[in-house]
């Protein structure tokens, strides 16, 4: 474990951020890398704030080896997902990490002059495990200033909106940054103010996801996800075999992929992305990796998902990338055989650039 303490850390910038960076999940780990690694080439070292609680670690592991739940993953799927979350265990170790302590004393972290909140899911108060965490919303921490970027409210929709303690405790806030529309329109309407919209760590600072990927393109199209509708399914398996492409389903099991790959770590699991003809998935960072790579994709909403599917659809302006049952073949053919649009680079170009401003202000 690549442990530092708080006020001696890298170049003494006395920085943390405060994720879901031990969840066995790869755009977990890759949005926690990837800010991390960014803020280092703006010369600001911060390290992650290394919590523990045994019932959500527990929760985690559950979910970690049975990741198809409520449904119950095959018996023979039980090693291969041990050993994926063995690779993350050791991937998360090797993370600039600051001294443990429990999530329900955050104060044993030590002092710091800034830290963090975000990305991921951090403000959700419907997670299953983290939901209602007060130490997300600053609670607890020993901290000059709090700021968060690109924060989410996740499945928690702006229509519930925020109430009481909770618009309270952020206001501790000086500076607000979330990545989607419904969190800025719950922040919006929960603390009179207009919060940054800015891009996902990956999206911002891609360079460590790029430099994992090699000079191959298979002809292989990735399944990244879980619980596809069976509408959704059939149609991709059609469209691939009409077109001789074979489906590798990465990180989880799909029965109706060629292969499964279950056991892949994070690193291996950016190489395969990276190296992937399309994509298909109904997960936030599988649109986000297909972006980052610049592969053709195509999502399918899921409950869970919907929030922050539809409104990266809009920023991105990648609508067509998303199917309904509805024509779906020929909905398929336009996402998966052409190019991304171009107009989809520059709407990420600009908000990078506004992503950038935004740090830059607050932590340099």
């Amino acid at each position: 474990m690549n442990t530092i303490d708080a006020t001696t850390n890298g170049r003494r910038e006395n920085v943390g951020i405060l994720t879901f960076h031990r969840c066995i999940n790869y755009g977990s780990y890759w949005q926690t890398r990837c800010l991390l690694e960014g803020l280092s080439s703006m010369g600001v070292d911060a390290v992650l704030l290394d919590y523990s609680s045994p019932s959500t670690d527990r929760a985690e592991w559950r979910c970690a080896l049975n990741p198809l739940l409520p449904m119950t993953a095959p018996r023979t799927d039980y090693a291969f997902n041990k050993r994926k979350t063995r690779k993350f265990f050791d991937a998360i170790g090797r993370l600039p990490l600051s001294h443990p302590f429990p999530l329900n004393d955050p104060a044993q972290a030590g002092r710091f002059g800034l830290v963090i909140v975000g990305s991921d899911e951090v403000w959700n108060l419907k997670h299953p495990w983290y939901g209602g965490c007060t130490v997300f919303y600053g609670e607890g921490l020993n901290a000059d200033r709090l700021i968060s970027y690109a924060a989410t409210f996740g499945n928690f929709a702006s229509q519930e909106r925020l109430q009481g303690l909770w618009s309270e405790r952020l206001r501790r806030f000086s500076r607000i940054s979330v990545r989607d529309l419904n969190s800025a329109r719950l922040i919006r309407e929960a603390l009179a103010l207009e919060p940054e919209l800015v891009l996902d760590p990956c999206l911002q600072f891609p360079q460590p996801l790029l430099a994992t990927r090699t000079d191959e393109n298979g002809r292989y199209i990735a399944v990244y996800g879980h619980g596809f509708p069976e509408w959704f399914q059939k149609a991709v398996r059609g469209w691939a075999d009409a077109r001789g492409y074979c489906l590798i389903s990465i990180g989880y099991r799909n029965d109706w992929a060629d292969r499964q790959w279950i056991d892949a770590g994070p690193d291996e699991f950016a190489q395969f992305m990276g190296s992937a003809k399309a994509v298909v998935t109904n997960f936030f960072h599988g649109c986000v990796f297909s972006l980052v790579y610049e592969k053709p994709f195509a999502c399918v909403f899921s409950d869970y998902r919907g929030n922050k599917l539809r409104d990266l659809a809009e920023i991105a302006g990648a609508q067509a990338h998303f199917m309904s049952e509805a024509g779906v073949f020929a909905q398929l053919d336009a996402a998966l055989e052409h190019p991304l649009n171009p107009t989809i680079g520059r709407r990420i170009a600009i908000l990078r650039l506004n992503s950038s401003a935004y740090l830059h202000h607050v932590v340099c």
